[in-house]
């Protein structure tokens, strides 16, 4: 993981960007003293930022749904992994303690921070990663595991990010003693054997290294022989995802592996697959950190986890051009999908684009570009399909900052007058105003 300017945490997969300021979210005027969400109320207080644009998709559950994207893509990866139990269905409302603290999260990290993180107050948020699960489910004694969920980051607007989106993650545990290993051993030798009949090409690193280093608790052929035991039981999951799709009759799949850093594991890896063309990150993964472990109850082991984006893959998988299509209601969209198959997306239409500036004078305060983007999506919802800041400079006597923002108005399934658009733009510009308090140029 990059520590300076670009910071990953993965579900393994985190992904958050220092953008216009560090400063705390700008909290919206006059919140209700209660939230309902899930059938329940909660309190809020000066951290709550969560938007009506994120509850009323609490529910939605689109990974579940065996003929949606997200499902089908859900159901290959437990098939593959058949002898793992499939968790699915927790809450999302999680404490801070267990999305960060239980995994050995900085109390700096910029995970934490509103500007990157739905908090319902400051005792409860929306998780931010399936890894919020880990302690719970390693505690109740699973030895092989997959859970599937809803995640919530506070995030950029383009084709490529959204608020909502779903992870996957998987974890195995083993003893860490000789009968343990001897396990660990005799999968390798099954997946070996497996990978080397199979029309795959795996550029691989080192599974220790000084750069990538084991952990000082555990026994360094132990780290080696688990580190192995993921590397294989993943290729072999790529194989299932990619293999035969890469678009030329005959040709190998190409996986390769690379060094990582996440806070909960080590060594950490990320792999890549060569599809249509292109490198992909796929996921993230490594031997989780023994304290995780220790937290659960279970010291005497030993274990790897890996999490992927269900998105990410099913984009490339069923050439989705656009995150948002996995929301609509469309039949056009819907219809298109069969449980259990993976299929090409063929796009019903593509509505014209209607690019609006939106010009202001920031307040003293600062405004964190997610403020922005969350108060566009809550007013808009997703008509809008990207914004982007095109402009930002200070005056030199003022020394005031003027940043300027273009919203691209798209819908996915109808077309948008410039009237409609206009009003759109003015219901955001008014609610900035409001909002944040800044000054329309």
């Amino acid at each position: 993981m990059l520590v300076a300017l670009r910071v990953r945490y993965n579900p393994l997969i985190f992904r958050t960007t220092f953008k216009s300021c560090l400063c705390l979210s700008t909290s919206a005027p006059n919140k209700p003293p209660t939230i309902p969400l899930l059938g329940q109320k909660y309190p809020t207080d000066s951290s709550t930022n969560i938007t009506s644009a994120i509850t009323d998709k609490l529910a939605r559950n689109l990974y579940l749904e065996p003929a949606h994207p997200l499902g089908i893509l859900r159901s290959v990866v437990e098939r593959h992994f058949s002898d793992f139990t499939a968790l699915s269905g927790w809450s999302p409302l999680v404490t801070p303690s267990k999305n960060f603290d239980d995994l050995g999260f900085p109390e700096d990290h910029p995970g934490r921070a509103l500007t990157d993180s739905y908090y319902i107050n400051r005792d409860l948020m929306l998780r931010t990663h399936t890894s919020a699960h880990e302690v719970e489910v390693f505690s109740r004694g699973e030895r092989r595991w997959l859970l599937s969920a809803d995640v919530y980051r506070r995030d950029e607007i383009d084709a490529s990010h959204y608020p909502v989106f779903h992870q996957m993650e998987g974890a195995r545990v083993f003893p860490a003693t000789p009968a343990g290993m001897a396990e660990v051993e005799e999968d390798n030798a099954r997946l070996t054997a497996h990978l080397e009949r199979s029309n795959i090409v795996i550029e691989d690193v080192p599974h220790i290294s000084a750069t990538n280093p084991p952990q000082p608790t555990h026994d360094l052929r132990h780290a080696e022989l688990v580190a192995l035991n993921l590397k294989l039981s993943l290729n072999s999951l790529m194989l299932s995802l990619f293999g035969g799709r890469t678009g030329t009759s005959g040709e190998p799949l190409r996986v390769r592996w690379i060094e990582a850093y996440f806070p909960f594991t080590t060594p950490s890896f990320e792999v890549e697959v060569f599809f249509h063309g292109k490198w992909l990150e796929i996921l993230g993964c490594g031997v989780v950190q023994q304290q995780t472990l220790n937290r659960a109850n279970v010291p005497d082991n030993i274990s790897w986890a890996f999490g992927l984006g269900l998105e990410r893959i099913a984009m490339i998988l069923f050439s989705i051009p656009d995150i948002r299509l996995f929301w609509s209601k469309d039949p056009r969209f819907l219809t298109q999908f069969a449980a259990g198959e993976i299929t090409t997306f063929k796009p019903y239409s593509k509505y014209p684009p209607c690019y609006k500036d939106v010009s202001f004078w920031v307040p003293d305060t600062g405004l964190h570009d997610n403020d922005v983007f969350d108060l566009v999506r809550d007013t808009v919802g997703d008509l809008a399909e990207d914004v982007k800041m095109i402009d930002t400079f200070t005056h030199p006597k003022s020394h005031r900052t003027s940043r300027c923002y273009r919203i691209n108005y798209r819908s996915m399934d109808r077309s948008l007058s410039n009237e409609e658009t206009n009003d759109l733009n003015a219901a955001v510009v008014s609610r900035l105003a409001e909002a944040f308090g800044v000054e329309i140029r």
